[in-house]
């Protein structure tokens, strides 16, 4: 008699949630990702603690976000090359650990402006090796027909973590301060990232011979010129990547020019948050529907779409005056990069082999990084340049221009495979 069991979810979220070496991964990454986005905030707070002189508190503030930019440039696809030559869970758990560390080093340390550069530039160094980790992390732990609710579900709780942790940032940290008033901030953020190596650490990692054989046959110098050809003509790869970079590029030029868009809409320009609530809720929204119905949609043109969404949103903002209706344009965007995103995030994973995955990985945060320092630096004086509308117009163009390129681009490609 056949069995009348409901057999097990072999995609979707629900099979998602049955893996028990995914699972971990994912709790990690939920607390590493809040513990990163508490650390920024308590970053910028604890600047008032150093007493700067008058006149100077913006450009110390500028000096601290740079030390803790710049190592993404420069460590992106370093961190990608060592990933590749060593297991992933120790690389995972020693971040979180040596991140924890050094936070909770700081209520001890000199209060010197110095060290605290220091101190950002090395928690974020040590980042740098954590991403990749992740990213090369999921193919091994999630069967192949499931990265797409994969990908969906960290983007998810990433933009989650992103929205939650600036939006109950400050309130955590006065009420950590009320708690003990020398440490306590400290102590909370670095207990994060420890909670989230010991969660870690649960993980059995299938990890391959051919890499740890990588360890005495490369230096390090010959796999990161593997990793740049790699990428260089497996044009599916180098597709995914340009779109993955250009949908972070709208969301750092909207990061700059939030502030005038709630004018537009009769917010404050302190409540520019609003917006940005509002596209990540668009992504997280986007990626629960990729990650329940990704296998049904994969076949369709999903990053055009996104694309496309963008663009729609972009163009018709600047002739929006009502309040519900740019937030709701906020949210559409978000959808939008969602279906750009995810599945080109699954792309890349399944298309790059086991022993390549930390180096694509590592040249994507990389690329991203610097790619997102054109818009942060050219989106402020274009809209005093151009206006408001006009800029955003143009991006909405820009948008599509790339989505329909790509599109093309990608369809040649695949023809040119069969």
């Amino acid at each position: 008699m056949p069995s009348t069991e409901p057999k097990a979810p072999k995609s979707g979220f629900r099979a998602l949630l049955k893996n028990r070496d995914f699972m971990p991964l994912w709790i990690g990454q939920i607390l590493s990702q809040l513990a990163d986005k508490v650390f920024f905030v308590l970053l910028i707070a604890t600047l008032e603690n150093y007493h700067p002189a008058p006149g100077t508190e913006n450009s110390m503030r500028s000096t601290l976000l740079l030390a803790f930019t710049i190592p993404a440039i420069l460590f992106g696809s370093a961190g990608g090359v060592f990933v590749d030559r060593f297991p992933k869970k120790p690389i995972l758990v020693g971040s979180d650990i040596i991140r924890g560390l050094l936070i909770l080093l700081l209520p001890v340390l000199p209060r010197q402006f110095l060290i605290l550069l220091v101190l950002a530039f090395a928690i974020s160094t040590v980042t740098q090796f954590f991403a990749p980790a992740e990213q090369a992390a999921i193919p091994r732990l999630v069967p192949h027909d499931n990265l797409m609710a994969a990908n969906a579900l960290f983007g998810t709780t990433m933009m989650g973590a992103l929205i939650v942790g600036f939006a109950i940032g400050e309130p955590i940290l006065s009420w950590a301060k009320s708690w003990n008033r020398a440490y306590g901030q400290e102590v909370l953020v670095g207990v994060l990232y420890l909670l989230s190596a010991v969660i870690i650490q649960a993980i059995r990692f299938p990890e391959t011979q051919v890499i740890k054989d990588k360890l005495t046959t490369r230096n390090a110098w010959g796999e990161l010129k593997d990793g740049l050809r790699y990428v260089k003509h497996n044009r599916l790869i180098s597709s995914a990547m340009l779109q993955i970079t250009a949908c972070y590029c709208v969301f750092a030029a909207l990061t700059v020019i939030a502030i005038s868009l709630a004018k537009e809409i009769g917010l404050e320009p302190k409540q520019f948050g609003f917006l940005l609530a509002a596209a990540g809720i668009g992504m997280v929204f986007g990626g629960v529907i990729l990650g329940q119905r990704g296998e049904e949609l994969r076949h369709k043109p999903l990053p055009l779409i996104g694309f496309l969404c963008m663009s729609f949103s972009l163009g018709v903002f600047p002739f929006t005056h009502n309040l519900l209706i740019g937030l709701g344009l906020c949210a559409f965007l978000g959808m939008g990069s969602a279906f750009i995103h995810v599945p080109m995030q699954t792309q890349i994973q399944q298309q790059t082999p086991p022993e390549m995955q930390g180096k694509v990985f590592g040249l994507q945060n990389n690329a991203v990084n610097i790619a997102l320092s054109v818009p942060l630096a050219i989106a402020g004086p274009l809209t005093d340049a151009l206006g408001l509308r006009t800029e955003l117009v143009g991006m909405s163009i820009l948008v599509a221009i790339v989505g329909f390129w790509t599109w093309f681009f990608g369809r040649r490609v695949l023809q040119k495979l069969l």
